[in-house]
């Protein structure tokens, strides 16, 4: 590691950690007046909780004191990114504090309809790498299927913004066709990630009917579903959904948690019976700043993510989408987390931190330096505690 990059790394890690804020959240929905009349098995009921996702600056004033920033930011927030908030999403909500990380995710401001100089429509290219509707196929053995462009919730990083929204959907029996033959007439493709929009807002005979076209491909291995609903609505997990899953095995999901506070008793639940039913289950996470950008908030998340037995698997560096420059953050704070990870907690909480290359070049590792030089035989190296070895080849 060079000189600017220990003192970057000395400046970043010199700060005390400040203790977590104190969340003044409802402890019960029906404390809060848009939804104090709610009957509990309709509060339950994921259908329900989709129907009355907070849309209006109306209703988000019945749950949160609004700043001008969010004023400004819902209404200009129209189309097809705008703004969707789940009844359970938004009784975690601190009322009072504008930095909280469930408000900060997903309440719109002002700060996003400033576009930043290196920002793109589609910095990951996935429009160019589509070889048909639906489908993006960047990696050799690999390929990715948007099933949805709808979501629970609207996440306000959201990297496919360009696609992700309120709108009408082709929902026909036969809109994914093209994508299914380009994958069974290309027998290099083994690994199929299911992705969107978030594939278990789709209906349980939905899921079952993609998941059974593809497990008809005989050169398919390995089924990924990529989604948020076990963070922004638990209740969509259910019995008959994680059943449809098991049968299709093997499935594992990604599930995107951002901050250790999303990992709530009904979280748990929803997570708990996907893994009970032998879904293996790992985390991405997008770093976030002043949300998630400080080591021991990293830290509790990953250590709690075990504990519900999901495994930490990345931490994206924010991409350079438009509308999302307030969230991002300098690589060297990725960089500085991994660095308070490693060799400091198990390896199983060490997720990789990554670059979606700009412009499609697809996830670049990046982390802290451990080989100070080599030459032939000879490896110099530091380890976490910033001692020197060395190893002969």
């Amino acid at each position: 590691m060079g000189n600017n990059a220990v003192a970057e790394n000395q400046k970043l890690t010199s700060e005390a950690p400040q203790q977590p804020r104190v969340s003044r959240r409802p402890q019960d929905y029906q404390q809060i007046s848009l939804y104090k009349d709610v009957n509990p098995l309709d509060w339950e009921d994921w259908h329900w909780q989709l129907k009355n996702r907070i849309r209006s600056k109306d209703d988000l004033a019945q749950v949160i004191k609004l700043t001008p920033e969010e004023e400004a930011g819902i209404k200009k927030a129209s189309g097809r990114l705008s703004m969707a908030i789940t009844p359970y999403w938004a009784t975690l909500i601190d009322p009072e504090d504008p930095n909280c990380p469930f408000r900060r995710q997903a309440v719109p401001v002002v700060s996003e309809f400033i576009v930043g100089p290196h920002e793109m429509v589609d910095p990951c290219a996935e429009d160019r790498d589509s070889p048909a509707l639906h489908l993006v196929h960047r990696y050799p053995d690999r390929v990715l299927l948007l099933a949805t462009e709808a979501c629970a919730m609207y996440c306000r990083h959201c990297t496919r913004r360009r696609l992700v929204g309120e709108h009408v959907e082709n929902n026909s029996p036969g809109r994914f066709d093209a994508a299914i033959e380009y994958i069974k007439s290309n027998r290099k493709i083994r690994d199929v990630l299911i992705s969107g929009g978030d594939p278990f807002i789709l209906e349980d005979e939905e899921i079952e009917s993609l998941l059974e076209k593809l497990r008809s491909i005989s050169h398919i291995e390995f089924l990924r579903i990529g989604t948020r609903v076990p963070v922004t609505l638990p209740h969509r997990v259910t019995e008959k959904l994680a059943n449809t899953l098991k049968k299709y095995a093997p499935i594992w999901v990604s599930i995107h948690f951002n901050h250790p506070k999303e990992i709530t008793k009904r979280c748990k639940i929803a997570c708990d019976m996907l893994a009970d039913n032998g879904i293996p289950l790992g985390s991405q996470s997008v770093l976030l700043k002043g949300v998630n950008d400080r080591p021991y908030i990293m830290k509790r998340l990953v250590h709690e993510l075990l504990q519900i037995r999901v495994r930490p698997y990345y931490i994206y560096q924010c991409d350079p989408v438009r509308g999302t420059q307030h969230f991002r953050t300098p690589v060297a704070v990725g960089i500085n987390i991994i660095e308070k990870l490693r060799g400091h907690t198990s390896g199983y909480a060490v997720p990789t931190y990554v670059i979606d290359g700009p412009g499609g070049g697809g996830k670049i590792p990046v982390g802290p330096n451990y080989v100070l030089s080599q030459a032939k035989g000879k490896y110099v190296l530091r380890n976490y505690k910033g001692k020197i070895y060395t190893y002969l080849e």
